[in-house]
């Protein structure tokens, strides 16, 4: 599992993009809230509650 942080253009911390196991990437806010997932398969972008956001990977547009 591998994380990506993301930062504002000062710095501080916005959120994290997740690797699960499986590929999925998922975002989490800076306090560790669920904010989306992202399924290359499917090239689906979710927010927490499932429900279809975007196609691609529009994680960052979650926080």
């Amino acid at each position: 599992m591998t994380e990506q942080d993301l930062r504002d253009k000062n710095g501080y911390l916005v959120g994290r993009i997740r690797t699960q196991y499986d590929g999925v990437l998922e975002v989490r806010d800076k306090y560790g809230v669920l904010k989306g997932r992202y399924d290359p398969a499917k090239n689906e972008t979710r927010d927490s509650n499932g429900n279809l956001f975007a196609r691609g990977n529009m994680l960052a547009a979650l926080l």
